[in-house]
């Protein structure tokens, strides 16, 4: 069943201790297409280990860094806390 996102924010929490914190967010955005994750293109082609080296290494808390990119026709916003923002793509 696929429902209508297209103006709404969903938000996701990341577990940060995870080894591969980008697997997380293919599989949460294969969740809200209700599709599987073998169908959907590779996040490490899209941003190759950006957001496992923010877990893996992150910055004070001061920093407060952000990172966005497109993905699967998603806008994803991730915070170093964890927080993960999914706003689908007119």
């Amino acid at each position: 069943m696929t429902e209508d996102h297209e103006h709404e924010i969903i938000s996701r929490e990341l577990d940060t201790d995870e080894d591969e914190p980008a697997t997380q967010i293919a599989l949460a955005v294969a969740d809200i297409e209700g599709k599987d994750v073998d169908e959907l293109g590779s996040m490490y082609e899209t941003i190759d280990h950006l957001v496992d080296n923010l877990f893996s290494d992150p910055p004070s808390r001061a920093a407060e860094v952000e990172v966005s990119f497109n993905y699967e026709g998603y806008r994803i916003h991730v915070d170093q806390s964890g927080t993960a923002e999914f706003l689908k793509l007119g």
